[in-house]
């Protein structure tokens, strides 16, 4: 070895290790939080080396928790100054949290991006006229039934819109004395009741800072939901039927219908080979509300503090663009997209025209994602969400099953509701 390369080697090393020390001070850690997803690591490790590889002045880094842990130490983190770029959140925590001023808004970041998303989405995540949150995945539900069932029924079409589904309801118990549906008043699982209901009808629950879900209208809907329960085209125990006890009763032909998921399809294939064959989809028709039943957005919001804000809109925006939510839709099978492109994708569509019901469900709910919106009510208007939600079913419950008139129940809860909104 030369004398003069011995001198040469250490300046060489010395070089290269300020090259790599300067690179990592130039690189701005972007961290991310998930929760309950770690079975899906495949996509998401490759979401982060893609990001990283096509931005070598920032770092990903994603980390995944249990959904309880998600929002004490998001928290915590920002109390201490050291929150992470993004976090997944579903719609009812982005609005709590926008609400409380923990959440950055992000109209002017999202920017001419808005136009990839459904409107529906971004409107899901708007508080007080401001975005909060970059719309990732969503849901919504179709009507599974029993072919054997309609056609002994005579119904030879779909129904177009809420009084036209109700009609075929009715004619279905009427000609074949099976319950025709279950309209999920069960309440435990946390999304049942009378509210959504009340909001798929495009009828308000809120007006100037005060209930006002006991108007006719509202009375009329609970009057028609008391008279199919009362005449047997409801179940008698639609306020203890969740998910799975709706499963099984449809698969022993106890309901002709039920308004579901795909993914409850699959678990009915599991469980009833024999009911699964008989089964055909269609549609949720729409109503007044425009939307469909079922949907449950989640988003990455930012929370306040995070030191670069921009690096974290960079990576909010490549984690929701159409190439990774149609990525994460083929790797969870269960989800759909709120990017525009990605639910126009041959994944959902090619499944249209078979007659597998996994696949005429999926076709048909990503078909559906531009009127999926997130039933949330306004945090500053529920004081006590959760009394206020079982004083409201509890009432609906007993006009519903003839121990109350509907006007009677809906002022009792309505009163109850506003006397909680005056106190707060």
């Amino acid at each position: 070895m030369s004398k003069h390369f011995k001198l040469v080697r250490p300046l060489l090393l010395a070089a290269m290790l300020s090259s790599t020390f300067a690179h990592a001070a130039d690189t701005t850690k972007v961290e991310f939080w998930t929760f309950n997803v770690t079975k899906f690591a495949p996509y998401w490790n490759d979401a982060v080396q893609r990001f990283n590889k096509a931005n070598p002045e920032l770092e990903a880094v994603w980390v995944d928790m249990n959904w309880d842990q998600i929002q004490p130490k998001l928290i915590s983190a920002i109390a201490a100054g050291n929150p992470p770029a993004l976090v997944n959140f579903n719609t009812p925590w982005t609005h709590e949290f926008a609400q409380k001023d923990l959440l950055q808004p992000l109209d002017a970041l999202i920017g001419k991006n808005k136009a990839e998303y459904q409107a529906g989405a971004l409107q899901d995540l708007t508080v007080n006229g401001k975005i909060y949150g970059y719309p990732f995945y969503n849901a919504a539900s179709v009507i599974a039934y029993n072919k054997e069932l309609l056609a002994k029924s005579g119904i030879k079409s779909n129904p177009k819109n809420f009084a036209e589904f109700v009609a075929t309801a009715r004619t279905i118990t009427a000609k074949t004395g099976v319950a025709a549906f279950s309209p999920k008043l069960a309440t435990k699982s946390g999304d049942g009741g009378m509210i959504p209901w009340f909001q798929y009808m495009g009828l308000p629950i809120f007006a100037n800072g005060k209930a006002v879900f006991n108007s006719p209208k509202h009375i009329k809907a609970v009057e028609t939901f008391a008279d199919m329960y009362k005449k047997g085209v409801l179940p008698k125990d639609s306020f203890r039927l969740e998910f799975e006890q709706e499963i099984a009763g449809y698969s022993a032909g106890k309901l002709a219908m039920m308004t579901t998921a795909p993914t409850a399809l699959g678990k009915l294939a599991d469980s009833s080979k024999v009911a699964y064959e008989k089964t055909a989809i269609m549609a949720f028709p729409q109503d007044e509300g425009k939307l469909v039943l079922g949907s449950w957005l989640m988003s990455f919001v930012q929370p306040k503090g995070y030191k670069n804000p921009e690096a974290a809109a960079k990576l909010g925006l490549f984690l929701t663009n159409s190439e990774q939510q149609l990525g994460f839709s083929k790797a969870t099978g269960t989800t759909f997209p709120s990017a525009r492109k990605a639910a126009e994708s041959d994944f959902f569509s090619s499944g249209a025209e078979g007659g597998d019901p996994v696949a005429v469900a999926r076709a048909t709910v990503a078909k559906s994602m531009g009127a999926a919106r997130t039933l949330t009510l306004p945090a500053a208007l529920m004081p006590d969400a959760t009394t206020m939600s079982k004083e409201f079913n509890d009432e609906v419950q007993a006009a519903i099953e003839g121990r109350k008139s509907a006007k009677a129940a809906l002022d009792a809860a309505a009163k109850k509701w506003n006397d909680r909104i005056a106190a707060k």
